[in-house]
């Protein structure tokens, strides 16, 4: 029942004049998957580099909330060019999307990676020696930032295999 009311929705979504519009286009799918692909090489990036910094594998001339204040805005920008973006496609082939379990897994660890980044924006935000205040902690953020690079490859790879499940 639930996969049939899935199908149902997405039959809905695929009939809307917006989703029409899009389809009738040549040039909306390939142009909007351009900027998302943007978008997520620029999250990537500033993903990477505060992941490496947690990590104490580069940038350890700056503190963790000096890297954090620098690339955390890029995601920040980014993750709504992503969502806008991402609903276009969605909303031109949403049985594509919504129905494939890669593309569910991958919202999923998008939910996951956002809130680990938040959270690791918000303790360095309230204490700037937050991350290196004890072994405890630095452990600790060497195992999300290790969570967030493993995350991130996860939803890339989901990313394209959305096009084959």
């Amino acid at each position: 029942m639930r996969t049939s009311l899935l199908l149902s929705f997405c039959s809905y979504i695929e009939n809307t004049p917006l989703s029409l519009a899009i389809q009738g286009n040549a040039w909306v799918i390939p142009s909007v998957q351009t900027i998302h692909i943007l978008a997520i090489a620029a999250t990537l990036i500033a993903v990477l580099m505060i992941d490496l910094r947690l990590l104490r594998l580069a940038g350890n001339e700056r503190s963790i909330a000096g890297v954090m204040g620098r690339y955390a805005s890029i995601i920040w920008l980014a993750i709504p060019i992503l969502l806008v973006t991402g609903a276009i496609l969605i909303i031109a082939e949403p049985a594509r999307s919504l129905a494939n379990p890669a593309f569910q897994l991958k919202m999923l660890m998008l939910c996951t990676v956002i809130a680990i980044t938040y959270w690791l924006q918000q303790a360095s935000n309230r204490n700037s020696f937050f991350w290196d205040a004890s072994p405890n902690k630095r452990r600790l953020a060497s195992i999300l930032a290790i969570c967030s690079i493993a995350l991130w490859i996860g939803i890339v790879s989901c990313g394209r295999w959305i096009a084959y499940t």
